[in-house]
């Protein structure tokens, strides 16, 4: 059976690779391997997000499902006062993310091996960053996409890529139905970026109105 990306415990046999990438006029080098996304580039999706996700000085950032650590490096540098966390299930995948960060001198970046948000109970965060993995199906997206909201600060903001292709216009529905702003901040290539704040807990069809007043 072919493994996925979101394979806990990859058995495929390594086969490392490296590459540099410029991004936000900066450059990068990254090393990867089997069984992990895009090993052989920063794919589209990734690198139209880079570009346009804002991050402030003293952010506190998550990149959740890191891959190889991209987003959260990129982040990292964007943030020299702020302190940036990188989870991934995939153990191959996280320890690439802990080594790049190291590679490209970031020093305020922490990699922790998990699904979702769980190991980082209790930290909250001014941007969440995902590129989600739709390969694991629509219900496995949604509860991240639940787990991020949660976790995020006051006026805090989720920023999620996904392409056309891979369910674009299912997705920014249901952000739209989780989050009281969505904001579809940039596309191209076939990729949107949607910036999303206000977590509401539950869909807006699915809210009651305590207030329904006279029918």
């Amino acid at each position: 059976m072919t493994e996925h990306y979101f394979t806990p415990r990859p058995q495929t046999p390594h086969e490392e690779a490296e590459f540099t990438a410029v991004l936000r006029g900066m450059e990068f080098r990254f090393r990867t391997d089997r069984a992990v996304f895009s090993r052989e580039r920063v794919d589209p999706g990734t690198r139209l997000l880079v570009e346009a996700m804002r991050i402030g000085p003293a952010d506190t950032v998550l990149d959740l499902g890191c891959g190889y650590g991209v987003l959260g490096i990129v982040a990292a540098r964007l943030a020299p006062q702020g302190r940036v966390y990188m989870v991934d299930m995939n153990e191959r995948a996280a320890r690439l993310a802990e080594a790049n960060a190291e590679r490209n001198g970031v020093r305020n970046a922490e990699v922790r091996v998990g699904d979702g948000t769980g190991p980082l109970a209790g930290i909250r965060f001014d941007v969440i960053l995902m590129n989600p993995p739709v390969r694991a199906g629509k219900a496995a997206v949604h509860r991240l996409v639940a787990e991020a909201g949660a976790a995020l600060k006051p006026g805090g903001s989720l920023w999620v890529v996904i392409g056309n292709k891979q369910g674009a216009p299912s997705l920014k529905r249901h952000l739209g139905a989780v989050f009281r702003e969505l904001e579809d901040v940039d596309r191209k290539g076939g990729y949107h970026v949607y910036r999303a704040q206000g977590w509401l807990g539950v869909p807006r069809d699915e809210r009651i109105d305590a207030n329904p007043g006279p029918k």
